[in-house]
């Protein structure tokens, strides 16, 4: 094989979800469809301009991202976040109009990851000036989210506002035998009056 086209299957399966059979299906449509190659080389390039928003970490073009910049949205409110790529998905529910705080990940002493390796600090700062009543963990439901969800509670309570996690139970549409029993019990535990 020729050695540009082996670079690119190369570089293609580095990226997640990507094989080599994968990579080589993409390789061989982008030789097929130059123009597609050059739309993707032209938008590859454009990740240049993304940063990381100052004030809470999303991704962003340019100083504060969308969301920090929009007045309309609750300026008390706070949802933790791990990675800045779980804001849309909490978007797309229209549920959420407050702000968010990206941590940069999760405490995993596995992968030797602390508490000071996250956004925590600039976390408790922002509660203190920014006059947050409530932080709302989107964390994982997981032995890394639960270790970090018990370290921001540690940290958050004392500061006197209120601390939520997201409630965890069985997924609409799917049945009570399907869900495993640690499912089963956050969602016994997290059940709502009616």
């Amino acid at each position: 094989m020729i050695a540009p086209l082996e670079d690119l299957l190369a570089t293609l399966s580095r990226l997640p979800g990507i094989g080599r059979r994968s990579a080589e299906r993409i390789a061989f449509f982008l030789l097929a469809k130059p123009e597609e190659g050059r739309r993707l080389t032209a938008t590859l390039a454009g990740l240049d301009r993304i940063t990381r928003c100052p004030r809470c970490g999303n991704f962003a073009t340019d100083g504060p991202c969308a969301i920090c910049r929009d007045p309309k949205r609750d300026g008390t409110t706070l949802c933790t976040v791990a990675r800045p790529w779980e804001i849309p998905h909490i978007e797309k529910t229209g549920e959420y109009r407050g702000r968010y705080h990206v941590l940069g990940g999760l405490i995993s002493p596995s992968q030797d990851i602390g508490p000071d390796d996250l956004a925590v600090a600039s976390l408790v700062e922002r509660v203190k000036v920014e006059g947050v009543r409530e932080v709302i963990l989107a964390l994982e439901p997981k032995l890394d989210g639960d270790l970090t969800a018990m370290h921001l509670l540690r940290v958050l309570k004392p500061l006197g506002i209120a601390v939520s996690q997201l409630a965890h139970g069985i997924p609409v549409g799917r049945d009570l035998e399907s869900a495993d029993e640690l499912t089963l019990g956050r969602a016994l535990k997290g059940r709502t009056q009616l």
